[in-house]
């Protein structure tokens, strides 16, 4: 099958997905940290979080702003930190 041909069955199936005759094959399903509480808990300024996550400032406002998601590995440090916030300060320590 040509790659023209794999893209024209891939719309037709997301037009049949889009007007549910048809089930998508998997939904991935994120669920977002919420930063702001957890740098609450942690007491740590934006400026602590940002440097240890090796980031900057104006990105974690935007993620607690919801302006922006973290995504990819950041998503998961920050989900992992949420779950265990000992491992914040072993991240901060490097």
């Amino acid at each position: 099958m040509s790659i023209v041909n794999e893209l024209k069955a891939s719309l037709l199936e997301a037009i049949e997905i889009k007007q549910e005759r048809k089930a998508p094959a998997r939904v991935t399903r994120y669920e977002l940290a919420d930063i702001k509480l957890i740098r609450a808990d942690l007491s740590v300024t934006q400026q602590e979080f940002a440097q240890a996550l090796g980031t900057s400032v104006d990105t974690i406002k935007s993620w607690e702003n919801g302006r922006r998601n973290p995504t990819g590995l950041a998503a998961k440090v920050l989900a992992a930190i949420q779950d265990n916030p000992s491992l914040y300060r072993e991240i901060a320590s490097h």
